[in-house]
């Protein structure tokens, strides 16, 4: 159960904003000594033990808890969240410019014709249970992902993984994919010897940290691998809560986080001792357009039909209007105090980013757009059509004030646009009932161009727009199957925008979304501590943030 602000403040014994010594104490399992005195530390904000063993407290969300637990093969580290694993280690990992790294991997290499790739590993690594880790556990974690009907990381692409020898693996694809990387380098990889149903719970891994111990809905807490095969851990413990937003600024208000997650909205109360720490993201906020008329219902793993189509985005000259008229600065400033940047597209800024994808405000483009498409203003000002009003409902997820905001906001620019918009607040579950029918306000964003191929291609799972385009898809298929992910770039950004063949999804093309922020991820950050720069943060106010725990410090 996450932590309510209420039930908070009552598990600390919270009285006059006094967080009683104990308040974290461990609630179930056998945590041990170790685990109750990092919690009673974890209470009274200390930097470190009496032992001089240095931790560090941090709050997420509660959709930050893994629920199958610290398993790769299912979603941990993986899935609309991505991070790197801690606990397990990876073959190859990327740096704060994104590019790769090694991990347990020394070298490895891609053949001719991208259908084998093959990894040679350090020789020096073992599992906490003190059994040394082979390529013979490299493949039974890739083989386990590839065909795990549940696994969220992504290795479709691959057909089999195969151990040559204790330092060899070697994977053979289905097709070229150079995406194949952006996932390893976050697929923790387990043993092979030691893999169960309990292994969620009970996680083996060779990684920088190890779960010390897991009070579900409200607490984990990790220590540092006294026998990780890299650079040992500065921080040693870290405890993490789990526990809604306004529960968060009660932790750092209390002295009980170092690092406790906020919202624009909260980024002005920073509690004495504190300072915002705001981390730029690559986390995007965009509405999905639907391209085809109402009834053009979509057919999803063959049997699953959803209603598809909508009479009014379908035209082009709404969505290339919507993209133009819409102020997204001045949306920033009255939603997120200004903690944003304006977003063009899934990945601004990545390296396979187009400029094509960026559009200024031009509110008389928009209105001449919608003029000359017949789209006509009556006398209270909105437009119709043929009889049909220029109007549509906008879903976007209940629970999420942010995205509530942005939606209103969205809907009044609109409205001076003479385009009716309608918010619409509604669970996931119906949402995704109504996700290729009407515009829905998404969140998206991730250190790797799989969700622009996704959101992009034909066929691919996150196409809420239902355009088709033969010549973006060749585009994107040429990205997956270049050589070298750089080699791969200029097919992705011909995809948002190809000048020569006039095709894209960008607005002067198909504008197939309008993307509205990017939103910064706020942290109030207890002074004395050291967090280490950061990359950009993908979707999700979670476990990104600590990619890097282990280089955190207090001064």
């Amino acid at each position: 159960m996450a932590l309510s602000r209420r039930s908070f403040l009552k598990a600390c014994g919270c009285a006059a904003g006094v967080v009683g010594a104990g308040a974290l104490a461990g609630c179930g399992g056998d945590g041990g000594a170790g685990a109750s005195g990092a919690a009673a530390d974890a209470a009274a904000g200390a930097g470190a033990e009496p032992s001089g063993v240095s931790q560090v407290v941090i709050t997420m969300t509660p959709s930050s808890e893994p629920a199958a637990g610290f398993n790769p093969l299912v979603g941990w580290g993986a899935g609309e969240h991505v991070h790197e694993p801690l606990i397990q280690s990876t073959l190859i990992a990327t740096d704060n410019n994104l590019a790769f790294v090694n991990d347990l991997a020394t070298g490895y290499s891609c053949s001719e014709d991208g259908l084998t790739w093959t990894f040679t590993i350090r020789d020096d690594v073992k599992f906490t249970d003190g059994v040394p880790l082979t390529a013979e556990d490299v493949a039974f974690t890739i083989n386990g992902i590839a065909s795990g009907e549940g696994a969220e990381a992504d290795l479709s692409m691959v057909q089999e993984a195969r151990a040559l020898d204790a330092t060899t693996c070697e994977i053979a694809m289905k097709r070229p994919n150079n995406a194949l990387l952006y996932t390893l380098a976050v697929v923790g990889i387990v043993p092979a010897h030691a893999y169960g149903a309990d292994y969620g719970e009970n996680p083996i891994g060779s990684g920088r940290y190890m779960l010390e111990q897991w009070d579900r809905g409200q607490q984990v807490i990790l220590r540092a691998n006294p026998d990780y095969y890299g650079e040992k851990p500065l921080m040693d413990r870290v405890v993490v809560l789990f526990m809604e937003e306004d529960a968060s600024l009660a932790a750092a208000s209390s002295g009980v986080a170092d690092v406790a997650y906020t919202s624009a909205a909260l980024a002005g109360a920073v509690p004495a001792g504190y300072r915002l720490l705001n981390c730029a993201s690559v986390d995007s906020r965009g509405i999905s357009l639907p391209c085809n008329p109402a009834g053009t219902d979509v057919v999803v793993e063959g049997d699953m039909v959803y209603l598809g189509g909508n009479d009014v985005t379908c035209d082009i000259a709404v969505r290339q209007a919507l993209n133009c008229g819409v102020d997204r600065e001045a949306m920033i400033e009255r939603v997120l105090s200004g903690f944003g940047r304006a977003a063009y597209s899934v990945g601004d800024g990545m390296p396979w980013s187009s400029a094509a994808m960026r559009v200024e405000t031009d509110v008389a483009a928009a209105e001449r757009l919608l003029d000359e498409a017949g789209w006509a203003r009556g006398d209270d000002g909105a437009r119709s059509r043929d009889g049909v009003p220029c109007a549509f409902d906008l879903y976007y997820a209940a629970g999420d004030s942010t995205r509530q905001a942005l939606a209103y906001d969205f809907a009044d620019q609109c409205a001076a646009l003479g385009i009716a918009v309608t918010p619409k607040g509604a669970s996931w579950d119906d949402i995704y009932t109504r996700q290729y029918a009407d515009p829905v306000l998404w969140g998206w964003g991730s250190n790797s161009p799989v969700e622009l191929y996704e959101l992009t291609y034909s066929a691919g799972w996150g196409n809420y727009a239902q355009y088709m385009s033969d010549e973006v898809d060749a585009n994107l298929e040429a990205a997956q199957a270049a050589r070298t992910v750089e080699e791969s770039y200029p097919f992705y950004q011909a995809a948002q925008w190809d000048a020569a063949t006039k095709t894209g999804v960008a607005p002067e093309g198909a504008a197939t979304w309008v993307w509205l922020a990017n939103v910064d991820h706020l942290y109030f950050e207890r002074d004395g501590l050291k967090v280490a720069e950061q990359k950009p943060h993908p979707h999700g106010h979670g476990w990104s943030l600590v990619n890097n725990i282990d280089r955190w410090s207090w001064s």
